[in-house]
């Protein structure tokens, strides 16, 4: 039997989550090594890319979240066969993924310089990838961002939607999804109902 051991940060969010949800929704076991951020930073310079989820295959070792997502995703029936619809549930994580790019830059910070980078977050970046969001989910019907149903895409932007109104982060207003995106509200409302994703934190 496969073994597999995904590594990363024990909060119930961030990049992993989608593959946690995944695994349970495939039904297939798994290492679920949560570390704290101490322990990151002492074992970063051993990670590929210096960074994690790292998933560990009958100890072969895969990084790249969105990969990760997608072949586990597709264990769990949960990405599109279709390839126009792949491709919509890609963009919707590579978006995703830039956004992280940027709020990660403002990590770190502190004081006056941490809520400057903040601010300059959320007037930029951060309110063109929600609007973008938006579109993508729009596009895809209004309800999912591709296949018509809910697939690694969802739970990506399900995951940071979230993070973000429970105001996660600092200096960055918890309204600002239902100022900016209200859809992406009703969608993190309409994923976290979804049996899979109950399934998966009633279990935990």
């Amino acid at each position: 039997m496969t073994s597999y051991k995904l590594t990363y940060f024990d909060i119930d969010g961030g990049r992993a989550e989608p593959i946690r949800i995944a695994f349970h929704a495939a039904g297939v076991d798994f290492e679920d090594d949560r570390i704290s951020f101490v322990t990151f930073g002492e074992m970063r310079h051993t990670t590929r890319f210096s960074s994690v989820p790292v998933l560990e295959i009958d100890g072969a070792v895969v990084t790249q979240s969105n990969a990760i997502a997608r072949y586990i995703g597709k264990m769990a029936g949960l990405y599109p066969e279709d390839p126009q619809q792949a491709l919509y549930c890609d963009e919707a994580m590579e978006a995703i993924e830039d956004l992280l790019h940027h709020t990660v830059h403002t990590f770190g910070l502190q004081g006056e310089e941490l809520q400057k980078a903040r601010e300059k977050l959320v007037d930029g970046w951060l309110s063109v990838y929600l609007k973008g969001l938006a579109e993508l989910l729009n596009r895809g019907g209004g309800e999912y961002f591709a296949d018509g149903r809910i697939t690694v895409g969802d739970l990506k932007v399900f995951t940071q939607t979230r993070s973000l109104l429970n105001g996660t982060l600092d200096h960055v207003p918890p309204d600002i999804v239902e100022r900016l995106a209200p859809e992406l509200v009703e969608h993190k409302e309409r994923i976290e109902k979804d049996p899979i994703v109950v399934a998966y934190y009633a279990a935990r």
